[in-house]
This record gives C-alpha cells, sequence and structure tokens, in this order.
C-alpha cells in the first residue's frame, strides 16, 4: 500500500514538474516573442521617420520655380508681333522673346513701368521701368542703366528676330518693388536704342507691346 502511494506520488511530482517545465518554456517563448514584435515595431516606425524626414528633405530642397507667358501685338501700324517666357529658378529669371512681323534690322526691346497697352501707339505702358532711379544706358554699364533696359536685336530678312537674357535684378511675384517684373510692360521698337540718348535712347516708335500679368 505504502509503496503504491509512494508510485503515485512520485508520479504526481514528475506531473507538476513537466508541468513546470512547459509552462517557464512557454512564458520563455512569449517574451521572445513580444520582445521580438517590439523591436519589429519600432525598427518599422524608425524607417517610416526617416522615409518621412527624407521626403520633407527634398521636399524643402527642391527649386522654386516660376513661368509667365505674354503675347505682344502690334502697335504703331506696325505688323510686329511676339511671345515672351519669363522663368525664375534659383533666384535669376531667364527671359526668351521672339518676335515676327519686323522690318529687317536692329529694334531696341525694353521692359517699361505699365502692362497696359491699350494705346494705339504703346504709350499707356509709361517711361522706361527705373525704380532705382538710374540714368538710361547700356546693361550693366557701370555708369548707371534701368532695370528695363534689355537692350537690342535683330530681325532677318523675313522680320523674324529673338532675344534671350537672365538676370538676378528681376523676379516674377516677389515683394521687392525693385525686382518685381509683375505689372510691367515690354516694348519692342522700331529703331534701336543708342544707350545715350536719355531717358529712352532714341528708339523710335512702340511698334510692338504685352503686359507681364498673371
Amino acid at each position: 500500500m505504502a509503496t503504491a502511494n509512494q508510485n503515485l506520488n512520485l508520479d504526481h511530482e514528475l506531473t507538476n514538474h513537466t508541468f513546470m517545465k512547459n509552462y517557464a518554456l512557454l512564458f520563455s517563448l512569449a517574451l521572445t516573442l513580444g520582445f521580438t514584435s517590439c523591436k519589429n515595431e519600432n525598427k518599422d516606425k524608425e524607417t517610416d521617420e526617416t522615409m518621412t524626414t527624407d521626403a520633407t528633405e527634398v521636399q524643402e530642397e527642391a527649386p522654386v520655380s516660376k513661368k509667365l507667358t505674354i503675347s505682344l501685338d502690334s502697335k504703331s501700324g506696325s505688323t510686329a508681333t511676339g511671345n515672351v517666357v519669363f522663368t525664375e529658378e534659383d533666384g535669376e529669371v531667364s527671359m526668351t522673346a521672339v518676335f515676327e512681323g519686323l522690318e529687317p534690322g536692329m529694334h531696341a526691346i525694353h521692359i517699361h513701368e505699365n502692362a497696359d497697352c491699350s494705346a494705339d501707339d504703346g504709350t499707356s505702358a509709361g517711361g522706361h521701368w527705373n525704380p532705382t532711379k538710374e540714368q538710361h544706358g547700356k546693361w550693366g554699364d557701370a555708369e548707371g542703366y534701368h532695370k528695363g533696359d534689355i537692350g537690342n536685336f535683330e530681325a532677318d530678312d523675313n522680320g523674324n528676330g529673338t532675344i534671350t537674357m537672365a538676370t538676378d535684378e528681376w523676379c516674377i511675384d516677389c515683394e521687392d518693388a525693385t525686382k518685381n517684373i509683375v505689372g510691367k510692360g515690354v516694348i519692342v521698337h522700331q529703331g534701336a536704342d543708342d544707350f545715350t540718348s536719355q531717358p529712352s535712347g532714341a528708339a523710335g516708335a512702340r511698334v510692338s507691346c504685352g503686359g507681364i500679368i498673371q
């Protein structure tokens, strides 16, 4: 009888031992899985944050680009028309102008103080854009020049002409009144600018006009 009880107690102890061993194993496994899951979640979170930060940095570093395209209409009885594209990027404005219907030869082109081209002779555009109150002259002249003193270009035998320019002294719709070209007008003249006569260079009639508007 004692032997049977002893065997029963032994089996019970073995069962308890096995149960405790299995319980400890399961508990250890659960801890491992929980730790791994948290670690993966933290890693995913760090990856997401890194990707978000990288995307934000790329967005902040993207250059600011602005573009305006304007048309010029005939004035003063001429047949001259054209298109001008202004593009601003990295603090610099580039201009590409293309014209047709001009008389062959040299022609002056300026930015004038108003975008108003309603007058038949283009005089509603006002005088040269000169926000810094300089004398008229060739662009870049140490003695002074208007912010609207672009210069001269040549029309070929078919009356077609083009001119390009780039400068950091202009901007498109910025808050600096000495640089902002929006609200001004582009004028093409019948003749060439002599860069000497004040205040406009004696370039003759205004044969084409376009307002710089958004």
